[in-house]
């Protein structure tokens, strides 16, 4: 992590760049869930090719002063803009060059300031802004990165994670305000790409290089219930949407707003974007001709597509259906805590709630078999007390089951990254069995009485440390003393990833606290610390 109150032009560059890569991981799943303006599915792959010419466009810029950088990446912006996401996109990074006009390096309080521009400059573009879009979701994130800057106007890193949390927050709400993603029961893709983009770059700025590289963005989904299902209405099937009819215009005196205004009333979606020099179009119309002839009649026109939402919504379609097959392979894990439970959600996992204390029963376990449509099972335990209740359900139920004999919670996250819809059920028992061999787990909890163990005299009430389920390691009244003894004994010097999971009983302050202690000791490990809710266990770490 660059420890500066002060970033150049080549940071702004390195961040956005990080945030596309982190984006490209999860271009699918955006792509998927694209209902609004039309049910295209191309809403990611629009935001992707966006950035690559803002990437590429930076790349030649001229130096690495801020602005001179920020400028080169809005002028990629503009001539890259693929589709309706990607010219909003191309005004985004428009208002972040106006913002950091004449500066050579920028501080966190800049970088709000500018986002507060891109945002407005965002919605300057839209013909009819409509909320419960990406429009909404910067909006909502620069106004609480602005109220976080006014008080920490160094803290860069502490601005963009504010964004970066209430972009998912916005995120969650857009079905709330937009009625057609209610009925879909999915979240805005365009907000969703926005989120992921800004998660990326913040998880760069926080030096997290290992996440980006070996892990995939957590999506963020709509807390409600789909009314129907995507794309299969009767009202869908008679309705027609035209042609999307994107171009870049090139002239001398060409004037956005003017454009703008004649261009309303011909059609939906319109975003205009540019300069005096060079313009994006975007339009939804029924007659692109009209239009092309209106641009050409002002100067030259490039990158013409035009393209048939008809088919492209035909395409949607079947993708959904292919989509809503039922998945071949389940995996359901045994979870417990608000976090803990999120993090594995995030990952594919369905949920029984469980745990030391509360292990769940063969009949809970069983009735999560056969509520999923997959024939082919696996389950996670993430308990040595629960390994032997999930073995049982294979001769209960006619599916296939299969159980990875994870004893952890750490063990189960490892299991599921290691998971692979595309491969068979024997290879993914295989490559999940063989990921949990790599991470040690610590838990940090209390001990229920007293005794002596391993030459520790333990007091009930103490708080001890205990290595992967099976070795007790240390005992304390100090439960920060009992987790970095344990993290020592476990070998934290070999690892390279340390992932804390911290417990209800502990603060966020406290976990920061525990945080900046432990990046202080080891500054070469990438720690990440990460609230899980979990009760009776103070922290649950992982280290890879």
């Amino acid at each position: 992590m660059k420890q500066t109150n002060s970033w150049n032009g080549k940071d702004l560059r390195d961040m956005f760049a990080a945030g596309s890569n982190w984006l490209e991981k999860s271009v699918a799943e955006v792509n998927a869930i694209n209902v609004f303006p039309v049910p295209d599915g191309d809403t990611g792959t629009n935001m992707l090719l966006t950035l690559r010419s803002v990437i590429e466009e930076a790349d030649r810029a001229a130096d690495t002063t801020t602005s001179v950088m920020a400028k080169a990446m809005s002028h990629g912006a503009l001539l890259g803009a693929r589709g309706n996401s990607g010219v909003i996109l191309s005004q985004v990074f428009r208002g972040f060059s106006k913002g950091f006009d004449g500066k050579d390096n920028f501080t966190g309080g800049d970088w709000a300031k500018a986002f507060e521009l891109a945002a407005k400059t965002a919605r300057e573009g839209l013909s009819n802004p409509v909320e419960g879009t990406i429009i909404t979701v910067i909006h909502d994130a620069a106004v609480v990165a602005k109220g976080y800057a006014e008080k920490n106007p160094d803290d860069l890193i502490g601005i963009v994670e504010a964004a970066v949390k209430e972009s998912r927050e916005s995120v969650a709400r857009t079905p709330t305000l937009l009625p057609v993603l209610m009925e879909a029961g999915v979240v805005d893709a365009g907000g969703q790409g926005l989120y992921i983009l800004l998660d990326g770059a913040l998880r760069f700025l926080k030096g997290e290089l290992e996440d980006l590289q070996f892990r995939k963005p957590q999506m963020v989904s709509a807390n409600i219930t789909a009314t129907r299902n995507i794309g299969v209405s009767a009202a869908e099937e008679e309705e027609a949407y035209g042609y999307c009819t994107n171009f870049l215009l090139e002239g001398d005196t060409l004037d956005p707003e003017k454009i703008r205004k004649k261009l309303e009333g011909r059609g939906l979606s319109l975003v205009v974007a540019g300069d005096e020099t060079n313009v994006r179009v975007h339009i939804h119309t029924y007659d692109p001709g009209s239009i092309l002839a209106y641009a050409t009649s002002l100067g030259t026109l490039h990158q013409i597509q035009i393209q048939n939402m008809d088919d492209q919504h035909a395409g949607f379609k079947e993708m959904q259906r292919l989509k809503a097959l039922p998945a071949d392979i389940a995996v359901i894990a045994v979870a417990f805590g608000e976090g803990m439970t999120k993090v594995f959600e995030s990952l594919g996992a369905i949920i029984v709630k469980g745990g030391q204390t509360m292990n769940p029963s063969v009949k809970e376990i069983l009735a999560a078999v056969e509520a999923v449509d997959a024939q082919k099972i696996i389950l996670l335990p993430n308990n040595k007390n629960i390994i032997l209740t999930a073995t049982r359900i294979r001769e209960l139920t006619q599916k296939t089951v299969e159980v990875i004999p994870s004893r952890t919670l750490p063990q189960g996250v490892t299991a599921l990254l290691a998971f692979n819809y595309e491969n068979t059920l024997e290879e993914n028992i295989q490559s999940m069995t063989e990921a949990i061999k790599g991470v040690k787990s610590v838990e940090i909890t209390t001990a229920a009485r007293s005794t002596q163990l391993h030459g520790m005299k333990i007091k009930q009430g103490q708080a001890i440390g205990i290595i992967d389920d099976t070795d007790l390691v240390a005992c304390s009244d100090d439960v920060t003393e009992v987790l970095m003894s344990s993290l020592n004994s476990a070998g934290i010097e070999a690892v390279e990833l340390v992932t804390i999971y911290y417990g209800a009983d502990i603060k966020p302050e406290q976990a920061e606290i525990v945080t900046n202690k432990l990046k202080e000791k080891y500054p070469g490990k990438q720690i990440e610390m990460v609230s899980g809710g979990q009760p009776h266990y103070f922290y649950i770490v992982s280290l890879e």
